[in-house]
């Protein structure tokens, strides 16, 4: 039990010195100089210790910035992953917290250093949750008692309600036309089987079965921080399938006689990642694999440019993924079906990016009705 001493000091006023032990038995001490302070000391530690919350007055003294340091080097995230959550704390947390004890970090300490942010709500909220995911740690790590970016007082910024524009079919044309006639293909492949910009990359002649008209989605080709680049599985480490419209199969199998595949070996995860090999439909004249900074600085934007598209954040190549989507939902397809073409792990997440270009229900909707209650109507009018 916790234990309360008195003692004077040199300038005649008394102290009072609370011993106490924590759970694993370690002996430790606290002084105050209110008796008050001292009690209520006493009774919260045997409390905490009873209720299994005690947590060291002493632990959360380590700064922010370096528990956040040791947190991340402990990740088993991919590398892309991790260079990315650095960058994002070593601009936009540590400057502000960094600094500061974690058991100094309060609800109103997020909640300010929220307000200062000036990058969009949607990258917010994306820095908010690797703090949160930090401060998370902290508490499992008995470091803190809870996690201050879980407080009620703590408001997430609310997220952009800016809904996708897909590209009218003519734009595709002409952004596709004004693209290096090597290089036609990528668009072909983006706006017709919606894959991502790295995938496209990492297309291969060996993933496309020509005969049973559907594609499997293995792998991209990803551009690290150092300009490194290396194979890996697609987003979320999932393969999949995609149907192969006669229109792209063409394409493709013309593209591949003009400029036939050249293999390309790189890293698999890593740059130093097991050596793989792999024949790509797309490589430089110097028989290189494509990198999204290249390509979307040397190839995409002069033709965007040549097809008089104003360049920015809506205009990259992944547009032609949203026109993929735009066209199955056009054509009725299910909200299930177009996720799994483009690879979303939640079809949630395809309906609320994308539910705003269906098309409309409620022409079909009288129609059900009334052959629903045409019978109920004529024998109403009859008895009538």
């Amino acid at each position: 039990m916790a234990s309360k001493t008195t003692i004077k000091c040199s300038d005649g006023k008394p102290r009072y010195i609370v011993n106490y032990r924590e759970p694993d038995g370690r002996q430790r001490r606290k002084t105050f100089r209110r008796s008050a302070d001292a009690d209520a000391f006493a009774a919260t530690v045997e409390a905490d210790k009873l209720r299994g919350t005690y947590v060291d007055p002493v632990a959360g003294k380590v700064t922010f910035q370096r528990y956040a340091e040791q947190w991340l080097a402990a990740q088993t995230s991919d590398v892309t992953s991790r260079e990315g959550v650095e960058r994002a704390l070593r601009l936009h947390v540590f400057p502000v917290l960094g600094s500061k004890q974690l058991r100094q970090v309060k609800p109103s300490t997020v909640q300010a250093w929220l307000r200062g942010l000036t990058m969009s709500p949607t990258y917010q909220r994306a820095i908010l949750g690797h703090v949160s995911s930090i401060l998370s740690a902290a508490v499992d790590d008995d470091l803190l008692t809870k996690n201050p970016c879980r407080a009620a007082s703590v408001r997430p910024p609310k997220l952009d309600p800016r809904q996708v524009v897909p590209w009218p079919t003519e734009r595709v044309a002409a952004v596709h036309g004004s693209l290096p006639e090597p290089c036609r293909v990528a668009a072909t492949i983006a706006a017709g089987l919606g894959l991502r910009q790295g995938e496209v990359f990492g297309l291969s002649p060996d993933d496309v079965d020509f005969l049973r008209g559907v594609v499997k989605v293995r792998r991209q080709v990803r551009l690290f921080s150092d300009g490194s680049k290396a194979f890996r599985s697609p987003k979320g480490r999932k393969e999949r399938t995609v149907p192969l419209p006669s229109s792209v199969r063409d394409a493709l199998a013309a593209h591949l006689a003009a400029y036939p595949a050249q293999a390309v070996t790189l890293g698999w995860d890593t740059a130093e990642g097991a050596p793989t090999t792999v024949d790509l439909v797309l490589t430089t004249p110097e028989g290189e694999p494509l990198d999204r900074s290249r390509f979307n600085r040397c190839v995409w934007a002069p033709a965007l440019a040549d097809a008089k598209v104003e360049a920015g954040r809506d205009n990259g190549m992944h547009a032609l993924r949203h026109f993929f989507a735009s066209v199955l939902l056009d054509a009725g397809e299910s909200i299930k079906a177009v996720s799994e073409y483009l690879g979303h792990s939640d079809p949630g997440f395809t309906l609320r990016t994308y539910t705003h270009l269906m098309p409309s229900s409620a022409e079909r909707t009288r129609q059900a009705v009334d052959a629903a209650l045409s019978c109920y109507t004529e024998v109403t009018s009859v008895s009538g």
